[in-house]
């Protein structure tokens, strides 16, 4: 444990004097992410020698959420934080585990998971995105990106596609009701559905709000 406590110290202080990325993105984002997966890593019986610096660092460069490299960002973080590690004498057994799972872990890149651990990270990352964090963090973005709240025409996206990029609500459609099917462990699967009633609770009410 004091091991464990050594590095995520030192993750922690590097991270601290990084350019943050969005505010959905930031310090306190990674923190919960790595809580999370420290509880999906006791849930699956798993070290953490792979997870804690994939988990600390899996967001260590920032890519725009409106960048056309958006889908390589993973990549590039992976890259980074491998970089890092060499840089600060982490064992370099792990490199490869940890860079697979940074690279798989986000959604936009549909890099598919070879590994427990790559699915854990993915898992711990994507509860994040649910939930009441999952939805402060939704509008909390669609109003630093200047979105509107949501479509005066079809709020709910029934009879379109749904456009993320100028209706905050919209990403519910797009992306944060999807992910309860992609959990991968079985930890990640029982969270996300108890999240995800929560987001579908809180449409309904807004339904009940803006249609009544």
């Amino acid at each position: 444990m004091k091991e464990e406590e050594k590095w995520s110290s030192q993750f922690l202080d590097w991270l601290s004097v990084q350019e943050e990325g969005d505010p959905a993105h930031d310090l306190q984002h990674i923190e919960r992410v790595v809580l999370n997966t420290r509880h999906l890593a006791r849930e699956e019986g798993l070290g953490l020698e792979v997870l804690l610096p994939a988990a600390w660092l899996h967001d260590c460069v920032h890519v725009a959420k409106d960048s056309p490299n958006r889908s390589k960002a993973s990549v590039m973080a992976a890259d980074r934080a491998v970089e890092y590690l060499e840089e600060v004498g982490y064992p370099a057994e792990y490199f490869e585990a940890i860079h697979h799972a940074i690279e798989a872990h986000s959604f936009s890149a549909g890099i598919e998971t070879r590994t427990l651990e790559a699915a854990v990270l993915q898992d711990a990352d994507r509860l994040d995105a649910l939930g009441a964090v999952g939805l402060s963090r939704c509008l909390m973005l669609g109003g630093y990106m200047g979105s509107e709240l949501m479509s005066r025409v079809d709020p709910f996206c029934e009879l379109r596609e749904p456009e993320d990029a100028k209706f905050a609500v919209d990403h519910f459609y797009r992306k944060l009701l999807k992910l309860e099917n992609t959990m991968k462990t079985t930890a990640g699967r029982a969270l996300a559905t108890e999240r995800t009633d929560f987001l579908r609770a809180f449409l309904e009410q807004l339904r009940r709000e803006v249609l009544s």
